[in-house]
Formats: structure tokens, sequence, C-alpha cells
């Protein structure tokens, strides 16, 4: 009797890591113990595993991968692929990265965290570009979603995605304004037998073009979203909330779903980059932003879900699991040691345009970004195996707890470990470690309370971590 892993399926290591199931499909890993790895590695179409020498163990391992569909029965001989077989590579795991490919963009966006209209942060050139891509193919990152400013003003954008592909990096996400989205592009990706999710932002009915600096782009951009639709590319959607565009957002909702649009990620507009330089002052306040919000919860449902929603770290929901949400800003009960105060950059790393390795796109705007590495000075390997970003993402909460007494002394210490670090620093850019306003007034604020009561009076079936929390539960 002989096994083969599915052709989706790799073998893989890493430092500090050393057995790592990766499903290409979807780019997750799972993290094994030696003896899975063992049992996984004899799965290879060339060992009879009903010989009586197979160890008991084994084999019941063996059961449960073919079980759960990692595995399946083959002729001996039908072994695997070559990039299935196991290959350890010599950098911390890291699952994607979001890489901003140049700085420059083709629209003049009011809020831009990089000043891209005035080209603040500029692009590598060609060679530089293709210097990384042999880096994250040599350190074992699965996946990219590549954005700028706007990546597809890049001349040599085809050439990038072929480097990727010719290094089995998988393309999840294209982050565009639209203006470039074209039936020319889409039939170059699709004959390359991929097609990545196009996330164009739409900043609200009629408040588009303002804040995008650009006569007609809110046109442009539904004709993308419309183009995408039509041949078979799936879509999401940001945007960024003020005073005055709040008024349409039940009605922008309503409208992406209309042209086949995923999901939406809301969050206000900070007051970094273009925004603060020009002093535009249009911004929401905590309150503002969160009582928008919890008036958007039971309209969402009066509107049958028309998709996925993220409302910043307040609320998130999507039609696929109609009588499910989530506080996406609470964070599961654990130990303050084991916490991760970053966790999100554990696996998600993100790439500025100057190469820089760090937690977040936010921080490309600010000051305090000139604290981490430079790729093209001390190599992708180094940066997220010994540097300044592996410091902060390994950091823990019971760190900043040493910081914060009376944080540590909150009720609600447990489930927001201190909150966001981008959020830290719209109140200091220089203090990392400083004090996330937008949790404080999300749990202290009793904001949780209102949006379990609103989505229990919208949807009465409707489950969430928050809701069997203890703190929570009636």
């Amino acid at each position: 009797m002989y096994y083969r892993l599915k052709d989706n399926f790799i073998l893989r290591g890493y430092d500090k890591l050393p057995y790592t199931l990766i499903n290409r499909s979807n780019g997750y890993a799972e993290f094994l113990n030696a003896e899975v790895m063992y049992a996984l590695n004899l799965c290879d179409g060339s060992v009879d595993l009903s010989l009586p020498a197979i160890p008991e163990e084994t084999r019941k391992i063996i059961a449960q991968a073919e079980k759960v569909g990692v595995i399946e029965k083959c002729e001996p001989g039908n072994g695997l692929n070559e990039i299935q077989k196991y290959k350890k590579y010599p950098a911390r795991y890291i699952r994607q990265a979001l890489w901003s490919i140049t700085g420059k963009c083709n629209y003049k966006c009011r809020h831009c965290y990089m000043s891209a209209p005035d080209a603040k942060l500029g692009e590598l050139e060609h060679e530089k570009i293709m210097s990384i891509v042999q880096q994250l193919g040599d350190c074992g990152v699965m996946s990219v979603s590549l954005t700028g400013g706007e990546p597809l003003v890049r001349s040599d954008f085809l050439e990038i995605v072929d480097a990727l592909l010719e290094r089995n990096i998988m393309i999840r996400e294209i982050y565009s304004n639209g203006a470039l989205v074209n039936e020319k592009l889409l039939k170059e990706l699709d004959a390359r037998n991929i097609h990545p999710e196009f996330n164009m932002s739409y900043d609200g009915e009629g408040w588009h073009d303002w804040l995008r600096g650009i006569k007609g782009a809110e046109e442009i951009v539904n004709r993308a979203f419309a183009l995408c639709r039509d041949m078979g590319f799936s879509t999401s959607s940001e945007m960024c909330l003020h005073q005055h565009n709040k008024h349409t957002l039940r009605a922008s909702i309503k409208h992406l779903g209309s042209l086949g649009v995923r999901s939406v990620k809301t969050n206000p507009v900070a007051d970094v980059g273009a925004w603060h330089e020009n002093g535009y002052g249009e911004s929401l306040s905590l309150k503002e932003v969160n009582q928008l919000y919890l008036d958007y919860i039971p309209q969402y449902y009066e509107d049958n879900m028309p998709m996925g929603i993220m409302l910043g770290g307040f609320f998130m929901a999507s039609p696929s699991m109609p009588d499910y949400f989530e506080v996406p800003a609470y964070k599961p009960v654990c130990e303050p040691e084991k916490m991760c105060l970053c966790g999100h950059a554990r696996h998600v790393m993100y790439i500025s345009p100057e190469s820089r390795t760090l937690p977040c796109m936010a921080l490309s705007g600010m000051k305090i970004q000139e604290n981490y590495p430079l790729i093209t000075e001390r190599g992708l390997k180094e940066c997220i195996t010994s540097s300044s970003y592996m410091e902060l993402i390994d950091t823990r909460a019971s760190e900043y707890f040493a910081l914060h007494e009376d944080c540590k002394r909150c009720k609600y210490s447990l489930r927001c470990y201190g909150g966001c670090r981008a959020d830290a620093l719209g109140v200091d850019e220089n203090n990392i470690m400083g004090k996330a306003p937008g949790s404080c007034e999300l749990f202290k604020g009793g904001w949780v309370e209102k949006i379990i009561a609103a989505v229990k009076k919208a949807r009465p079936n409707a489950k969430s971590p928050v809701i069997d929390d203890p703190l929570w539960k009636n």
C-alpha cells in the first residue's frame, strides 16, 4: 500500500520550526512534531506502508493524514513533485510578505501614508527588486501581496510577477487604485494561470474622487471592479472614513456588494503622511468612529449581509458564516509571557518601497521606520532572523505590562494585551511601546457590550468568542 502527499502540500523546515506542512492552495502552514514529519516523508510513493516494519504509531498518523485529505493512495513509483520534497530554509518562518514594490503613484490621495503623490519613498531599480525576489525564495516565503504606491505603475510589473512565480511564490493580492486594471493585464495574469485578488479602495459614494485627488476616480474603480468580476478575478476593498464621507458607509457597502466585491475593511483616516502634512483636520474621533460602526451593525443585517466586513478592530462578520461575528481587537486569553505583542507581524511582514522590513504598512509614514533594517543593506535572512524587526515581533505582552502597571491591573488586560502598536504610534510616533487609545476606548468605553446587544437584536442566534467570555457572558 503506497501513499503520496497530495499535490497542494509541501514539506518544509525553518529556523526553530524544522517540521512544517504547507498547503500551497492557501499558503497556510501546520507545524509538526518529528514523528508526524517522519510519517509524511514516507508518503512519497516509494515505500510500501503495509510492511510489518512500519511502526503502529506511524500507521495511525498516516491513517489520520489520509482522513483529513493531506495524502492519497497511489501506484508504486508515483512519487512527489520536486517542490513537494522536504527542504529546510536558513531563516525564521514568514507566511506572507506585503510588499510595496514602488513608492510612486498615479493618484494624488490626500491621506497617503507614504506621501506617494510626491514619490517620497521612490522605488528600487529593477536589479534590486529582482534580488529581493530571490531572497524571498531563498528564505522560504511562500506568498506575497503586491502594493505601492500604485504597483501597476512599474514598467517591469509583469517581470516581477514572473520572477515570483519562477520561485513558486504565490501572488495572493494586488492592491491598486484601479486606474491601470484593464483587460490586457487580467489576460496576462490569466495566461500565467494565476488569479490574485484585486484589493481596490473605495472611499464613499460621491467622495471617492475628493480623497483620491483625481477627477473620475470613482467611475474608474467601479469599472475595474466590474471588469474583475466579469473576468473571474476576486475583489476586495478598503474604505477610509472621515467627517465628509462617514454618512455613505451603508450605501457604499451595498454598492460594493452589487459589484461582486467579496469583502471590505474600513478604517478612519490616520493623521499621518499627506493628510498630516496638508492639515486637512477632517479626522473622526474614536467615539465618533465607534458610534458610526455600532449604528451600522443592524443596517448590515437588514441589508442581508451584502459582503464580508471588517470595521477596523470593532466588528467583523461575513455572509459565509451568517451566525458568527468577531471583535477583531479582542484576543483570546493567554499567558502574557506567551502572547506576542504584535502577533500578526510574526507571520505577515511588510516590505517598504525602500526595502525596510516593518511590522505593518502604517509605520512607513512615520519617522520610527528608520529604526528598522533595509533588505538591500542587511539581506532578508538577517532582517527576519536577527534584527530590530525580529525583536519587535518577538516582544511579549509581559514586556508591555512591565512598562504600564495600570494596564496590567486593568480587567481587560488579557483581552487587549496593550492593543495595536500602530495605534500607539499615532499618539507618540517615537514610542512603539506606548498605550493604544483605540483599545482602551473599545473595552473600557463599554463598546463590546453595545456590539453584543446590537448583534443579538439583529441576529439572535449569532455566536462569538466575546459572547462566551466570562467578562460579557450573561
